[in-house]
């Protein structure tokens, strides 16, 4: 294919690949490859990241998700982060300290007529409900990464419980429910 790159992917882990190329480009193709892989994986998950190391000052990252994937509410101590919607949708749900739903964005692709673009300094707590089948995300946010910047949610199940994720995101989807009066379109 004229103009198509193969790009050296390093793994870190099943979900998270690194490219190592000094000059990154990105066809349908690799998105489908990444899809695939995500769907493979327990947590239903893969990120791509294009910065090359976790000290890097700048962090991009493509990240595919599918809808059964669980990204349990957290925070980021001093970092703000921005997501451009590729593919898909999903809402981007932010809570008060004990876990109200205060903030529900839904964010889709740009053929979607939706907002595609959401960047905040600090969310506070927050997660995301993908709404299709597939959400592919570009993520920036600010080196470097240190997992102790990222606060869990004391009020929400740990994603090796899934009868206690199940029955939160039922409860937050009742909660989103009420917080959008039913506009939100997030799966039963």
């Amino acid at each position: 294919m004229a103009g198509h790159r193969e790009i050296v992917l390093r793994e870190i882990s099943p979900e998270v690949l690194v490219a190592d190329v000094p000059l990154l480009t990105l066809t349908s193709d690799h998105i489908e490859h990444l899809k695939v892989r995500a769907s493979k994986n327990p947590r239903r998950r893969i990120r791509l990241c294009a910065h090359r190391n976790l000290n890097d000052a700048v962090h991009e990252m493509l990240i595919v998700m599918t809808q059964e994937c669980y990204i349990r509410p957290h925070k980021h101590l001093g970092k703000g982060e921005s997501f451009h919607i590729v593919e898909g949708a999903l809402d981007v749900v932010g809570f008060d300290e004990v876990g109200n739903v205060t903030t529900v964005l839904p964010l889709g692709d740009y053929g979607s007529g939706q907002s595609f673009y959401y960047r905040s300094d600090e969310l506070g707590y927050h997660t995301v409900i993908i709404r299709s089948a597939f959400v592919v995300i570009h993520e920036t946010t600010r080196g470097p990464f240190r997992a102790a910047d990222n606060i869990v949610a004391p009020w929400s199940p740990d994603e090796k419980d899934p009868v206690a994720v199940g029955e939160f995101l039922a409860r937050l989807g009742r909660m989103i429910e009420k917080q959008t009066d039913g506009a939100s379109g997030i799966p039963a």
